[in-house]
């Protein structure tokens, strides 16, 4: 078939569709996060839900995509791009800690930053008057910079593997 053929340049075309529908709305999520926050209660609760739901409903499964049409392309390649080439296992390494980053740590956080705000918008339980901010605004602000700090990795990760996939190295 070769890098030539209709069928590699068919797998090419949906490689960078997938790369562009399932990474892009993970780059947009921290504007849509300074939305959320922007707006508190119920409005920013929905804000983070709906952007949760796209990233892990919809973009999460698109990406999972993207290796399987990496795979196909160096497949019919006519041995033109190999599993051995630097850049193909690099490449495919950092997407793995990608995705433990994601799964271990980021949708956690990102789950239980939902959560608080849902207690929050519901407003102080029965009884509950104590001066200054609830509890769950310091665990709030504490998960954010987690998630900052893991968005900013896995974006870091992102640059990289495109990087690779443009230079290869």
């Amino acid at each position: 078939m070769g890098v030539n053929s209709g069928i590699y340049k068919f797998l090419f075309v949906m490689h960078l569709m997938a790369v562009i529908a399932g990474f892009g709305p993970t780059l947009l999520a921290p504007a849509f996060g300074a939305q959320a926050k922007a707006r508190k209660g119920r409005e920013g609760l929905a804000i983070a839900e709906a952007t949760f739901d796209v990233m892990s409903k919809y973009a999460e499964w698109i990406i999972y995509s993207v290796p399987i049409f990496g795979i196909l392309l160096i497949l019919v390649s006519d041995d033109a791009i190999q599993f051995g080439d630097t850049w193909i296992s690099a490449s495919l390494g950092l997407y793995v800690v990608a995705l433990g980053l994601v799964h271990a740590v980021h949708f956690k956080n990102l789950k239980r930053m939902n959560v608080l705000m849902g207690e929050l918008a519901a407003g102080p339980p029965p009884g509950a008057g104590g001066g200054g901010p609830p509890p769950q605004v310091a665990e709030l602000e504490a998960r954010g910079k987690q998630v900052a700090l893991v968005g900013m990795i896995l974006n870091v990760i992102l640059v990289v593997i495109v990087a690779l996939m443009v230079w290869k190295p």
